[in-house]
This record gives structure tokens, sequence and C-alpha cells, in this order.
């Protein structure tokens, strides 16, 4: 069963009230949504995963105040206007991998299970991983594993899957796996401590379905659906996701964002949300025993700003 990260930390700093609005735009298996509403919160659910939804609605189908949607919350603009909701007084991104997907899916997320090379979180999308490897250059795929898994053999990696696929193709995340391992028992002469193929599997899976895209584009969005005084949760689970949200954050609250290619650039009209602490909250040595995924989760907040009142409005 999926254990949502960062719990009560989340839900403490949504600073969730009776009767209120949230949106949770990465539903999963409603770990965090069920606290919500625990607390008389009033929540709409989004997930691109439809297998995920369809398993949510008889895991929820008893709440009255919840709404569930199958789609990409790129689209959060539109599905809250579709549902009836205008403004909110609290917005949840949980950016990890539910253990469901990564356990259960059957769809190549982790290098631990034999299955098919797909990573597609949202299934109407057309490529996979699979399609990936199958088409991309000595320069992308470089270019790919280096800035999307920050991995130290992209250059060689790259070499070898373009080699093995002229022999047969890479359909597995065996085949995957056996490839990368391969790489590395060749440049460090044995294995290494953490799995090589780690950083490779994230690359594909964010390279497929688009993650930082998908991140810059809510976090353009979800401001502007916020009450004064609402809040903005993000839950990151890897550097990419952290710097992006950490610069993005910046940004909103006036401050130096980073304006690289997956960055917003920065506000030039004022600041709409206000920073609720500097750095993020990371979890404690006993969540990291009892869920050892939750190791690298960082949590970060941000607060609506109340606008002062224009020069003559009574």
């Amino acid at each position: 069963m999926h254990k949502p990260v960062l719990l009560k930390e989340t839900i403490d700093l949504l600073k969730v009230q009776k009767g209120k609005q949230y949106i949770d735009c990465t539903f999963g298996f409603g770990g965090h949504s069920r606290k919500i509403i625990e607390r008389d919160g009033k929540v709409l659910g989004i997930d691109v995963d439809e297998e995920s939804i369809s398993l949510a609605k008889g895991l929820f189908s008893h709440f009255d105040n919840l709404i569930l949607v199958s789609d990409n919350f790129r689209n959060l603009k539109e599905i809250a206007k579709r549902n009836g909701i205008e403004k909110v007084s609290g917005i949840l991104l949980d950016l990890g991998m539910s253990s469901w997907q990564i356990d259960c899916s059957g769809r190549g997320f982790s290098f631990t299970k034999n299955e098919p090379l797909d990573m597609r979180m949202d299934k109407s999308l057309k490529v996979t991983a699979s399609d990936l490897i199958k088409v991309l250059n000595k320069g992308e795929f470089y270019d790919l594993l280096s800035r999307l898994g920050e991995e130290g053999c992209a250059r060689d990696i790259g070499i070898s899957l373009i080699r093995a696929r002229g022999i047969k193709e890479i359909k597995s995340t065996a085949d995957l796996a056996k490839i990368i391992e391969g790489v590395y028992q060749q440049k460090y002469y044995g294995k290494s401590k953490k799995n090589p193929a780690t950083k490779v599997f994230q690359a594909f899976r964010i390279a497929v379905n688009d993650e930082l895209g998908e991140i810059t584009r809510i976090l353009e969005v979800a401001p502007s659906l916020l009450l004064p005084g609402g809040r903005l949760a993000i839950v990151s689970f890897h550097s990419l996701e952290d710097r992006l949200v950490k610069n993005a954050l910046r940004a909103a609250s006036g401050g130096d964002g980073n304006t690289s290619r997956h960055l917003p650039q920065k506000h030039e009209t004022a600041p709409e949300l206000t920073l609720v602490g500097r750095k993020p909250v990371i979890p404690g040595t006993e969540e990291c025993t009892r869920n050892p995924r939750a190791r690298s989760a960082r949590l970060r907040i941000a607060e609506k700003r109340t606008m002062p009142e224009k020069a003559g409005d009574a």
C-alpha cells in the first residue's frame, strides 16, 4: 500500500480548515486528500493516471466532499472551471510516483521488475521509453541522460544503447538494466553501491512524461487559483524537481528565480506569493526508516499574498 510522504507536515502547513476547498493535483491513492477530508475540507482530486483514479473511486466512494477527475494537472484552470471552482484555500502537488505505479502498474517504472519499457503515466501519450530508445542518436542520448538523469556515464550508456539496439530491440526493463550494468562494470570494474540504472530510468521517465514541462506549467497557473492566504504545497523527490520548484516559488515571491529553459521567468508584476520558510521540510529519521522512499523528499510551501487595497477603495 502506498505511504504518503511528509503527510502530517503537509496537511499542517496547508492549514486545512473546515468547509474550505482544496485541490490535490496528484491524487494517486488519496493519502493526503483523506487527511484533508478528515478535517472537513473539500477536495478536488486530479490524477493523470486513469487506473489510479479508477481504483481511488472505489476506495473513496463513501465520501461526499470529494470530486475525482482523470486529467493532467497542466489543465488545472479548465478542470477547476468545469467543476464550478473559482478560488481555493490550498493546492497540493506530490510529485513522487505512487508505490502502486512502481510495483504493480506493469509499465516499466522500476528496474527491479522485468516489464515492457513503457513509462507513460498517461496511457494516451504516444511515445514510450522503448520508442525513444529506438530513435535517439548519440548526442540526444547524452543530453537526455546527463540533463534529466544527471548521469555521469551518459555518453558511454548512449553509445552502448545504440550498439545494443543494432543487434536486438530493447523492449524490456531487464534489457535496459543489463546494458547499463555492463557499462558500469566496464568503467568501474565492479558493481556500484547504488543501482546504476536509477538515474537512467529517472531520465527516460521524465522525458516520456515531460515532467519538468508539466511542473513549470502548473507553477505558472496555481497561484492565480489561490484565495488570499491560501497555500501551495509541493513535495518533490529529486534535485531537478526541487530546483525547479525552489526557483519558481522564489520568482513568484519576488526573489531571484533561476531562468534556465525549464523555469518560469522572473515576475515583473507584484509578487503573488510569500515563501513559508526558507528551507524545505524534510522527513525525519523515523519516517525514512519506516518508508525508505521518503528519504529524498522535499516539501516547499508558499502562501498567496493579501494584496493591499488601492487608494480610494473603501
